[in-house]
């Protein structure tokens, strides 16, 4: 690989961010690391603290903001989300390549540190309304949540078109070709 720069993984929830990751992990377990995000969210059934998230409380959280610990977070639904200093440098020397899995205000917030170089990638949905069909899917989001993500995504969507926000924008409307086009960009010669 050519390039050990931290790669910044973004998109709308449940355009299937996690299961490239998923895929790029179980292919390339020792080239990659994770950033472990911090979230003030309850865990989801499965998710297991330190692996999936950090979960800490909103006094914490706040804490932390304050102590400056955060590369980027942001604030989601009544949710706090943020990547920590620790979770990137972790990921450094451990002699992997960082991933962060963040939105589109964290995105913005890591461009403004210009010492940190990074490879940004956009993951797609084909269609808002395939995106819908995904999130009611899952059988997780009320009226409401579903209501506030498809806004967001709208959102990010459109600043994903914005020049220079991306390096790259992947349409994740068929997983295989995807994960292809995901592989060819993060390995491909600077």
């Amino acid at each position: 690989m050519s390039s050990t720069l931290p790669i910044v993984l973004s998109g709308p929830s449940g355009t299937g961010k996690s299961t490239l990751l998923k895929k790029l992990f179980a292919e390339f377990p020792s080239t990659f690391g994770f950033s472990v995000s911090s979230t003030t969210r309850n865990p989801r059934q499965g998710e297991v603290n330190g692996k999936d998230y950090n979960f800490v409380s909103v006094e914490e959280f706040q804490k932390m903001i304050g102590e400056k610990k955060f590369v980027e977070w942001a604030q989601f639904s009544g949710n706090y989300y943020g990547t920590t200093v620790q979770s990137v440098n972790e990921v450094k020397d451990s002699g992997r390549i960082c991933i962060l899995d963040i939105d589109m205000q964290g995105v913005k917030l890591i461009k403004l540190i210009p010492e940190l170089k990074c490879k940004f990638i956009f993951v797609a949905p084909p269609s808002i309304e395939s995106l819908r069909e995904r999130l009611t899917g899952r059988g997780t989001e009320t009226e409401e949540s579903l209501s506030k993500r498809l806004a967001a995504a709208s959102a990010e969507i459109e600043y994903s078109k914005e020049p220079n926000a991306h390096d790259i924008i992947i349409v994740n409307d068929d997983l295989d070709r995807a994960y292809t086009e995901l592989k060819e960009f993060i390995f491909k010669k600077d």
